[in-house]
């Protein structure tokens, strides 16, 4: 399978919607309302199967601060799991990092393993800026009992 990686546009909100809607509802990842998803189109790389043209996954590199952002949403469709596709959409929300001059990259998983091969650091969650509790955790239906593990990457 040969996969393209690009930059969202509206249009495709819809569909990445429906991607992650079963990780939404077993509580891995928080939904994000259409609204949410259109005001942060910039922030999100789609993984497109080049024959079909359907989103095969996607993550966003959310940005908080001029040294500080965070790999959120990373999702791959069932049927595409097994072709790295995570590890290169993590693989490239840090290349987008670098280049925007980001010094470090935080992450909220279940999913350690995939970021510890991909340079990424755990790290106490009471290390996580206070702003994103209170944005991003408070609307976690596992809130405040969080058993996601907090990793960081210090981009070079």
């Amino acid at each position: 399978m040969e996969f393209e990686f690009i930059k969202p546009t509206l249009a495709d909100i819809k569909e990445m919607r429906e991607v992650v809607s079963q990780e939404v509802k077993n509580g891995v990842i928080l939904e994000r309302s259409e609204d949410e998803m259109a005001n942060t189109i910039r922030s999100y790389i789609v993984a497109k199967d080049k024959q079909s043209g359907e989103i095969a996954g996607f993550c966003a590199l959310y940005v908080y601060s001029v040294s500080l952002a965070e790999v959120r949403s990373l999702v791959v469709k069932d049927s595409f799991r097994g072709f790295g596709l995570g590890s290169e959409l993590v693989t490239r929300a840090l290349q987008e990092g670098k280049e925007l001059g980001i010094q470090e990259v935080l992450v909220l998983t279940y999913k350690a393993k995939l970021f510890q091969k991909l340079g990424f650091a755990i790290i106490e969650k009471s290390l996580l800026p206070n702003h994103k509790i209170w944005a991003d955790c408070i609307k976690c239906k596992h809130f405040p009992i969080c058993d996601e593990v907090a990793l960081i990457n210090k981009l070079s």
